[in-house]
């Protein structure tokens, strides 16, 4: 990553936090490290701001190779899985269903609550009142919530389809009766004003009582590189502290990383068939949570 003087400050800003967030020992064990190389998906959502803002803690914690390795939105989950990359972050349900599918990944921690709002525009207030209206979003959240709320999915909502075209601008015109945004098109709808929110993820219960955003490992890095993807989490979770107590060092490396380009925009999966495994299943085959405890057990010590 080619640093301007900016973001050089930033990187400083975290870094300089390194000596007061890592463990005691965090220096002199570096070398038990199995391997200094680390790469992550390179995708342009300010939700997995973690992992974009982390590589000072990790180069303070004996990583010397730290990488971010581009993907798209498509392929992110197997890009994953094939091992072009070691670590992503990405929605609970998209880990779901690419472990259903057989991708060999493992879900490693949490990392946040919804960032998702859904905004709405005239008299609709709530989800019940989607019924009959045109939806356009992430279709399997819209059906989560949904059904939640008695409706059904598949007859009572209307999906457009907007491949090739901006939701954001269908919402706008009126196109949408409602859209279910992902920053940064949460921020860019605020700033231009259109329609209103009936619901955020971040706030609203029951949503707001799970995690959003998860961090999954190639299934092959973990096994083979254990200490390595301790450290890992170790820093992603405290990235995640630092992007709260140091905004605005954290958005100015999100903006010079090719993250994002603005600045200031810094459990029914089952019940609705969208995965058939039992959520007992997807957890046992799919997670682990070991080194999340090892790395719990460090920091109370």
């Amino acid at each position: 990553m080619a640093h301007t003087r900016r973001s050089f400050l930033a990187m400083t800003a975290v870094a300089g936090t390194t000596s007061l967030l890592l463990p005691r020992r965090g220096w002199a064990d570096a070398s038990a490290l199995e391997t200094t190389t680390v790469r992550f998906g390179k995708f342009p959502a300010i939700c997995f701001a973690p992992q974009y803002v982390c590589e000072a803690l990790l180069r303070a914690d004996g990583f010397t190779d730290v990488r971010y390795v581009d993907t798209t939105m498509r392929t992110q989950q197997e890009d994953l899985g094939r091992g072009k990359f070691d670590f992503h972050s990405n929605l609970a349900i998209d880990h779901a269903i690419a472990i259903e599918q057989g991708l060999p990944i493992t879900v490693l921690t949490g990392l946040m609550a919804g960032c998702n709002e859904l905004f709405a525009h005239g008299d609709i207030q709530g989800i019940a009142d989607l019924k009959g209206k045109r939806v356009g979003g992430d279709s399997r959240l819209l059906s989560m919530f949904a059904a939640y709320v008695g409706l059904d999915p598949k007859k009572d909502l209307t999906f457009v389809d907007h491949t090739g075209s901006n939701p954001t601008d269908l919402f706008a015109e009126g196109k949408l009766d409602a859209y279910m945004a992902f920053p940064p098109a949460v921020q860019e709808l605020h700033a231009r004003k259109v329609g209103h929110v009936i619901l955020r993820t971040a706030a609203d219960p029951p949503w707001s009582q799970y995690f959003c955003c998860m961090m999954a490992a190639n299934r092959e890095y973990a096994a083979r590189y254990p200490v390595a993807t301790k450290r890992v989490i170790r820093a992603v979770l405290k990235a995640a502290d630092l992007c709260a107590s140091k905004p605005e060092a954290a958005a100015q490396l999100i903006v010079e990383g090719g993250f994002t380009e603005r600045y200031d925009y810094a459990l029914r999966l089952h019940e609705l068939g969208m995965i058939k495994s039992t959520p007992q299943k997807i957890i046992a085959e799919g997670a682990d949570w070991r080194f999340l405890d090892e790395v719990k057990r460090e920091l109370k010590a």
